[in-house]
């Protein structure tokens, strides 16, 4: 191997500057770009990553991304938005349109297709034009604590067709769609935000299972693909995708044939950041066949450009690097800015197929629809009878995963209340027991919310002694439909969605 005396960098220091900006995709603070963003966006960096907090409706939205491109006009604005329980766009009411189990649930590929355009119709009309969307995981263990209902389902062929269908129907409105995480995190019951989860299974395992939908996405030609930072031992035993050469360029480049974006997954989560530091791991990254660092979730600073920037640069001048690949990643990087910038200029057209969206306000009618065909009621030993005044909702309320953040609203008590007027709402934790929430109903029927039942003793407890001192409380499950049904009237919504939480409120109030 070349030494770090004898490299030869041909390059000009700013081409090197102005690659290493190119290829991050950094966050930061506000409700419009601060100064230095827009300065670093002038010397060459090519992507801003926006979530929850940069966001506080359409119009300051268009607004912002304006601003970016008043810079740049081929700048890359990405965004996390899954719909779903993953918004952004809506952090703050809760989005119009139900997440992926839910569209996995009805499996109607042209209901999800019409779903993922109106939700790129909307981000394209705010100035998004990547969004790192849709979640490809086969959910093969329903303990898994970060995708469950992130996920189209347990079933490889199933996650493939609306994988496939979403991808098409976010890129026909102008938005690249961003399949995630290569190469597949639903066999994990470990976080990666938090620590390095590991799949143990075979090489026969991963391509019945985990690669199926990322196969069919490459075919439906997703403008990227995104990293997990997850341990496949069958394929690399010490390094994790994000920074496995193995994987992203042996399995994903050169097996599965993918020539779009590869984009890491966000570089200050622990799997990464705890083990190999966010500089080292950003150059191991690039060096195994990454383009894009995604870094700004929490890391939404300047200094943190500046450190992964000089980082880059500096593997580069030492050999660590090489130069064609940083120079190959950009290239990538301003390839898919260049689609982005043709979709914008020319309009993205209407989705064939996507006629259900006519006459509904925008994101309303569409993700309704979906929440609602969605919903899986099965009625108790009795026949059911609707609250016939204000009901008492009890939301049993686990800790939010990362990626979900806490806060985004969830439930049914909002739109219970404007349907049942008088109907109020408590919220319980970990400690809570089924005296509290009796005490507080009073004589008001209790609609008990969980979410993701299966995994939370606590929560189960407490529903066993509200439904033995009230048979006809109302059973709501807003995550992963895995313990049996019961109450006297039990929904699956199959996801926390703000029209989620509409349909199955319909049910409850009988209208």
């Amino acid at each position: 191997m070349t030494g770090p005396m004898t490299t030869l960098v041909h390059g000009t220091p700013d081409t090197l500057t102005r690659d290493a900006l190119t290829v991050l995709q950094p966050g930061f603070v506000g409700t419009t770009p601060p100064d230095w963003l827009l300065r670093r966006v002038g010397e060459g960096l090519s992507a801003v990553g926006l979530f929850g907090r940069n966001i506080t409706g359409p119009e300051q939205l268009a607004a912002l991304t304006a601003r970016l491109r008043a810079e740049r006009e081929d700048v890359l604005v990405a965004i996390d938005e899954e719909g779903g329980d993953v918004t952004r766009l809506e952090v703050r009411a809760g989005s119009s349109f139900p997440g992926n189990l839910a569209l996995g649930v009805v499996d109607d590929p042209d209901l999800t297709r019409a779903v993922a355009h109106e939700l790129g119709r909307r981000l394209a009309a705010c100035g998004v034009d990547l969004n790192w969307a849709p979640s490809a995981d086969v959910n093969s263990n329903p303990d898994n604590p970060v995708i469950g209902v992130r996920s189209f389902g347990a079933d490889p062929a199933l996650a493939a067709r609306h994988t496939v269908a979403y991808v098409e129907g976010m890129q026909a409105a102008g938005v690249a769609a961003c399949t995630k995480h290569f190469p597949g995190h639903g066999d994990t019951n470990v976080d990666s935000h938090l620590a390095t989860p590991r799949i143990d299974v075979d090489l026969d395992t991963l391509h019945a299972r985990e690669l199926v939908p990322f196969r069919a996405a490459i075919a439906a030609d997703t403008k990227s693909v995104m990293s997990a930072h997850i341990l496949l031992p069958a394929l690399d035993p010490d390094r994790p995708a994000t920074l496995s050469p193995r994987i992203l360029t042996g399995l994903l480049r050169r097996e599965l044939g993918y020539e779009g974006l590869i984009v890491t997954d966000g570089m200050e989560m622990q799997a990464i950041s705890a083990v190999y530091g966010i500089e080292r791991g950003s150059v191991l990254a690039l060096a195994a066949g990454a383009d894009a660092i995604c870094v700004g979730g929490g890391l939404a600073d300047e200094e943190t450009v500046l450190r992964l920037r000089d980082a880059l640069v500096t593997a580069v001048r030492t050999g660590e690097l090489p130069e064609e690949r940083l120079a190959d990643a950009a290239a990538r990087v301003r390839a898919l800015a260049s689609w982005t910038r043709a979709h914008r200029a020319r309009g993205a057209g209407p989705e064939p197929g996507a006629e259900v969206q006519e006459g509904t306000a925008p994101g309303t009618g569409i993700g309704l629809e979906a929440a609602r065909r969605a919903l899986r009621v099965t009625p108790g030993a009795q026949p059911y009878a609707p609250p016939a005044a204000g009901a008492y909702v009890a939301s049993f309320t686990p800790v939010a995963n990362i990626a979900v953040g806490d806060e985004t609203p969830w439930g049914v008590g909002a739109e219970l209340e404007r349907l049942l007027p008088g109907t109020r709402t408590g919220s319980y934790g970990p400690e809570a027991a089924a005296e509290d929430v009796l005490r507080a109903a009073g004589e008001r029927r209790v609609v008990a919310v969980v979410r993701d039942a299966h995994r939370h003793a606590w929560m189960r407890e407490a529903l066993d002694g509200l439904l033995a001192a009230r048979p006809d409380t109302v059973v709501v499950e807003m995550g992963l439909n895995q313990a049996p049904p019961r109450g006297a009237l039990h929904i699956a919504t199959y996801g926390a969605a703000r029209v989620c939480g509409t349909a199955a409120a319909e049910v409850v109030a009988g209208v």
